[in-house]
């Protein structure tokens, strides 16, 4: 059977993909994958989401300011990813959350405001929301909290198996990467086997955290098959199970339909 994988994570819009993108982009229907999910991570690069998405029928975009990218934030941002959420295609708010590893990042009480205010925004919308959340896993889920008519996906999960389940308990989805094959990668390993299936969603985060064997190089979506072999492993599971499972978890949370 020709298996159907769903990317819902990959900036596709980032400077990486500069030199081939439409090269890349159009080749991905026949490497498996028949959806992906873009997120913008500031107003330009949400803006150029929903661009692409318009150009390619297996592509759909997110708009939101990324905690890394929110430094500028101001209330009129809200009112700029409201319009550009009105646009065909877009499925969510994202990619939003906190972020406090760099330490040059934005400060943890503005990046705070931005992320609750795209919450609220989503709330308003009836938008699901993709989180980033970078050593900043209290705060994270104190916001959310704050918020219980949101539901959402924690990307490239990076918390404890205990944070995943209690996410789950929330109504939240958790969505893993190429890390999961990564040799170090037993917090991401034991999260994966902690959740249950029709909660789990997988991505690349292209052009970021390939897997396996093209670990350190340029990621892109048709790598994400290799994440879904990964995860039918960890879960007893074929790799066809593993896809129809993700590819459908994955129509459910962004309400495409078929």
């Amino acid at each position: 059977m020709s298996m159907g994988l769903f990317d819902t994570h990959a900036h596709y819009d980032a400077h990486q993909f500069a030199p081939d993108r439409d090269q890349v982009l159009s080749a991905l229907p026949g490497q498996g994958v028949e959806l992906v999910v873009n997120p913008g991570c500031d107003l330009a690069s949400s803006r150029r989401a929903v661009e692409l998405a318009g150009r390619y029928p297996f592509l759909y975009a997110a708009v939101g300011v990324h905690p890394e990218e929110c430094g500028g934030w101001t209330d009129g941002d809200a009112e700029e990813l409201r319009a550009l959420a009105a646009r065909p295609k877009v499925v969510a708010v994202g990619e939003i959350g906190l972020d406090y590893y760099w330490p040059e990042n934005p400060p943890r009480e503005l990046q705070k405001q931005a992320f609750r205010a795209q919450m609220a925004l989503a709330g308003e919308l009836n938008l699901p929301v993709i989180v980033h959340d970078r050593e900043a896993h209290g705060d994270c889920m104190d916001v959310i909290r704050a918020f219980p008519g949101v539901r959402g996906v924690f990307h490239c999960f990076s918390g404890s198996a205990e944070m995943a389940r209690e996410l789950v308990r929330l109504g939240w989805m958790i969505s893993f990467t190429g890390v999961l094959t990564y040799k170090n990668a037993r917090r991401a390993v034991e999260a994966a086997q902690a959740v249950p299936l029709d909660r789990i969603m997988i991505e690349t985060d292209s052009p970021y955290m390939a897997p396996v064997p093209h670990r350190g190089k340029r990621n892109h979506s048709g790598y994400v098959g290799l994440v879904c072999e990964r995860l039918a492993e960890l879960k007893g599971i074929t790799v066809e199970q593993c896809s129809e499972a993700t590819l459908e978890n994955g129509r459910r949370f962004f309400q495409i339909q078929d």
